[in-house]
């Protein structure tokens, strides 16, 4: 009886389970999302925690496979107290979504109970791997003292980007390190005085982690990891990406999205897709001046012209309509495309008819485009977009800069976008880029495959956390 009573004992400490904890901003969900449906295909339970509307808001955002995938979740909506949703200031001194603030901070409140449900979670599982966004420290802290518990940061963007923010801190790489150092822009300009404080505060608190996760790949980004560990003193990093599927499930033609049905009747690599995110608000004169530079490129095109996320995304007051010039639509049909919600950007850049994609360079966005084999016209705006835009214009070579970060203050003229559309669509240069990008996405697809170095560092990966 004493040694049944042991083996149920154990059959009930087998288990391993781990714990996502994202920031309640559309890029940084977006990411833990996918990474939990990695993490399920090798049968280890996962919990995503986040308040109830931005887990509504990941769930309606689903791209690039089916919605019912992700019904082995558990997903955990904690409540946290009501916040401000300000309508975003396209005026403001910086282009960095500071409306979202308020709805970051209110995000601090959910320490309590995700430390409540982790340490329940242990009670029951052998081991709790806890994966928690870099901008999460704060909400996660009190599962250092959990004895069964392990704490994974996630860093949103990519290894080459977070390279150079600890080369700002300890002013040049190590000797050993022979990797190529590009010139990358100042921080000024990419942040508020207010989150530069949220994110210092993250910082000191987490020192309790055992290891560093990216939505990377070595093929991409192998020797910015190498110096990370170089300068991180030896601390495990796994490159996990690309999260994203790198095949699309075929949707049923009848809920395909029209901007898909649109693209079916061109040409391939005969379209630009323009979209700066979700986070990026521009003045009506600026988009004036891209409406103008578009159509005289004579270049066909998509773009995405929605107002940018609240903080409540469902929260609809405020948003704003953007004017365009009198009769642009009806004059673009057949030739341009303007799309005012919600688009399956994966969709569209997998799609043979997309051949360039001018874009705000946030991490979701670069590392899509990248595994589309889509060449970047990179416009950055804010945040880690200028150095991300740097990958991808100096190391990898697959797009250019629209304009200089220097500049970033200035109007783009409606000639200016037209010279940056046809450059990227017409000229040689844009077709070498535009192969350039296609052998990347090839070297990602067969780092995949049995063997490659990306299968080998989830295997890897997966082994280290079920030890």
């Amino acid at each position: 009886m004493a040694s049944d009573d042991q083996g149920n004992s154990k059959n009930k400490f087998h288990q391993i389970v781990v714990v996502l904890v994202p920031l309640p901003a559309q890029g940084h969900l977006n990411q833990l999302m996918l990474l939990s449906r990695l993490i399920l295909s090798h049968n280890i339970p996962v919990h995503y925690v986040c308040t109830a509307k931005h887990i509504l808001q990941a769930k309606v955002r689903v791209q690039g496979w089916n919605p019912n995938s992700i019904s082995n979740i558990h997903f955990h909506d904690l409540q946290v107290p009501p916040f401000a949703s300000p309508t975003p200031n396209p005026n403001d001194e910086t282009k960095f979504p500071s409306h979202i603030i308020p709805s970051l901070v209110a995000s601090t409140h959910l320490r309590e109970p995700v430390a409540a449900l982790i340490q329940s979670l242990s009670s029951t599982a052998r081991k709790v791997i806890v994966i928690y966004d870099s901008l999460m420290a704060y909400v996660v802290q009190d599962v250092q003292h959990i004895a069964n518990a392990e704490n994974y940061i996630f860093h949103s963007t990519c290894a080459f980007t977070t390279s150079m923010f600890y080369l700002d801190r300890i002013g040049k790489p190590p000797q050993e390190s022979s990797v190529f150092i590009p010139e990358v822009p100042y921080v000024e300009g990419c942040f508020t005085t207010e989150i530069i404080d949220f994110v210092t505060s993250q910082a000191g608190i987490s020192k309790f982690n055992d290891g560093n996760i990216y939505n990377t790949t070595r093929v991409i980004d192998g020797p910015y990891l190498d110096l990370i560990d170089l300068m991180a003193g030896g601390q495990k990093s796994w490159a996990l990406g690309p999260f994203n599927p790198l095949t699309i499930e075929k949707e049923n033609s009848k809920e395909r999205h029209y901007s898909l049905k649109w693209l079916d009747k061109q040409e391939p690599n005969s379209v630009i897709y323009v979209s700066f995110g979700t986070t990026t608000t521009m003045t009506g004169e600026q988009i004036k001046e891209i409406a103008i530079g578009l159509e005289q490129s004579k270049q066909k095109f998509i773009w995405v012209i929605r107002d940018v996320d609240k903080g409540d995304i469902f929260d609809e007051d405020g948003i704003r309509k953007h004017e365009l010039p009198n009769g642009y639509e009806e004059r673009n049909v057949g030739f341009g495309l303007v799309v005012r919600d919600w688009t399956p950007q994966l969709d569209i850049l997998n799609h043979p008819s997309t051949g360039g994609f001018m874009s705000h360079c946030g991490w979701n966005s670069c590392i899509e485009t990248i595994t589309m084999g889509v060449p970047i016209a990179a416009w950055p705006m804010h945040s880690d977009q200028p150095r991300n835009s740097v990958l991808i214009t100096h190391v990898l070579k697959v797009g250019f800069a629209v304009r200089d970060w220097a500049q970033r203050n200035e109007l783009v003229t409606a000639p200016n976008v037209e010279k940056v559309v046809r450059r990227l669509m017409e000229t040689n240069e844009g077709a070498e880029m535009r192969q350039r990008a296609r052998n990347l996405k090839d070297d990602i697809l067969r780092s995949k495959d049995e063997g490659g170095v990306s299968s080998v560092e989830i295997n890897s990966f997966i082994a280290h956390i079920t030890r």
